[in-house]
């Protein structure tokens, strides 16, 4: 099994993931797209989340990393793999927290449900651009030396920061995936390549 630990590897795995999710949530009809599952979110909640919770992230590695270093604090470990962060959040999962601050905020119907449904892809494209270019230039060094703060599972480093995003966003996917009873056999090859 591969942990796709490297810069180029993480960032080629999110674009993957991202265009896997995309044509995803772009097979639900307008209406499923919208609608709860049930007492879960809606695929559209779904994504609203992801949005939510990458934009710090992207927003935070556009920062110097001596900032970044000052604020937060050097790792004082080395980072840990995929299969150990997913562990870690799966574990809090089972625990009840849930998405606090980043849960999508309650919205009524909007007016024009395709035009808002056109707009928020158009923001799932932009942040998962905007990650990967914040990605881009962060050396291999400073993905383990650098920390930032999780909201559940603490200070993470960089690395385990970026190993965490790809797990929490096939995480959502499968979610629905799994509640709507349809299979998303992409995450499959996902999680194999991890």
């Amino acid at each position: 099994m591969i942990d796709s630990r490297t810069n180029p590897e993480i960032r080629r795995e999110l674009r993957a993931l991202h265009e896997r999710s995309t044509v995803f949530w772009e097979a639900f009809s307008t209406a499923d797209f919208l609608a709860p599952i049930g007492e879960a979110w809606s695929p559209a909640d779904n994504v609203r989340h992801l949005i939510k919770s990458i934009r710090p992230l992207a927003r935070g590695l556009r920062m110097p990393r001596l900032l970044i270093l000052l604020r937060f604090g050097p790792a004082l470990r080395g980072s840990r793999g995929y299969a150990e962060i997913r562990e870690v959040y799966q574990g809090a999962l089972a625990r009840g927290v849930d998405a606090g601050r980043f849960a999508p905020s309650p919205e009524g119907p909007p007016a024009d449900p395709e035009a808002w449904r056109g707009e928020l892809m158009g923001r799932w494209r932009e942040i998962a651009n905007s990650l990967d270019g914040a990605i881009a230039s962060w050396s291999e060094g400073a993905l383990d030396r650098c920390r930032m703060p999780h909201p559940l599972l603490g200070k993470l480093t960089v690395r385990e920061m970026l190993l965490f995003t790809l797990y929490h966003n096939l995480h959502h996917v499968q979610n629905v995936a799994r509640r709507k009873g349809i299979t998303f056999a992409e995450s499959l090859t996902a999680e194999a390549a991890l």
